[in-house]
């Protein structure tokens, strides 16, 4: 990811940009001596983002980046010199099947996960707690992100994009645009500017020292109201009838139907179905000092339905 690297930080500023290769999978990040030895000595702030979230993960491959690769990244800011704050990466779902709602301070409460990616995200954030004696750490956890607020644009249409390609398959088709999933399960999104904000503003503030910060939206949408609005901007009117939830995620494991229903994952089915609220009190509370705040669905819908219309057809797109 060298080449795309180079190329972004060229659009922003590539003099006040210096980009390393490594491999937080490996042990000492997988650099060379003299280059861990210069980062160990410089570095003030690490964002450790890196992170394989695809839903579908096997295990070994979640383990070795998500856990393994967690450690690693904590060798590195426990021996690092001028490290004054470690901006941990999350995901609200280390909740795994919790229902009803979820404080931030919580974690290790016999939960059981839906998927790999759960499970090993929740095994990495056990560890970053246990090191948070030692390494100043903010720990981040962002719901399902989507497109930008303003712009709607986005990297992949996973997520609620796959609402909208069964949407858009449906209004090519001139069929009746149905909702899968428990309708009034809530259904938790937020927008990539808001996360990056929140992330940015969390790594230098002296208030979210040693704070969990749930990057959700604290009065989010149910499934149905989302693909009411959905359906609204792409076609002019909403959903009708309703896919039971256990059909859904039955026919999705079938590729005919899954085809018909906008390559939608069997894994992704159950963030439909999903009973749980994330309490957002502290993050709220420290994050608005510095006037940051979620926007709610309703006021970027249009923006993002915007660019999935540009680049619906476009494979580039498609989570792979």
């Amino acid at each position: 990811m060298l080449e795309p690297a180079r190329a972004a930080a060229a659009k922003i500023d590539a003099d006040r940009i210096e980009l390393i290769a490594g491999d937080i999978g490996e042990r000492r990040l997988g650099l060379v001596d003299d280059e861990y030895e210069r980062l160990r000595a410089e570095i003030r702030i690490v964002y450790h983002l890196a992170a394989i979230y695809s839903l579908a993960v096997p295990l070994e491959i979640a383990q070795k980046v998500n856990v393994d690769g967690t450690g690693n990244v904590l060798d590195f800011c426990r021996d690092a010199e001028s490290l004054e704050r470690l901006a941990y990466i999350s995901t609200a779902y280390v909740a795994g099947n919790r229902r009803g709602v979820v404080y931030e301070h919580e974690l290790v409460l016999g939960q059981a996960f839906k998927n790999h990616y759960e499970s090993t995200k929740f095994q990495a954030e056990v560890w970053v707690r246990e090191f948070m004696d030692r390494i100043p750490t903010t720990i981040l956890r962002p719901a399902i992100v989507v497109g930008d607020s303003k712009t709607g644009e986005t990297q992949k249409f996973d997520g609620p994009y796959f609402i909208l390609r069964v949407i858009a398959q449906a209004a090519r088709a001139r069929q009746t645009i149905p909702r899968f999933g428990r309708a009034d399960a809530p259904f938790n999104a937020v927008p990539v500017d808001f996360v990056v904000e929140a992330i940015a503003t969390a790594a230098g503030a002296q208030n979210t020292v040693g704070e969990t910060l749930h990057l959700v939206d604290p009065d989010p949408l149910t499934a149905g109201e989302l693909a009411d609005i959905l359906s609204i901007e792409y076609t002019g009117k909403p959903t009708r009838g309703r896919i039971p939830p256990r059909m859904a995620a039955g026919s999705v494991r079938m590729k005919v139907f899954r085809d018909m229903l906008g390559g939608t994952p069997p894994e992704s089915i159950v963030y439909l179905n999903h009973p749980v609220r994330f309490d957002t009190r502290r993050a709220v509370e420290l994050l608005g000092e510095h006037g940051i705040s979620a926007p709610r669905f309703p006021d970027y819908a249009s923006a993002m339905v915007k660019f999935f219309r540009e680049h619906e057809d476009d494979e580039s797109f498609v989570p792979g």
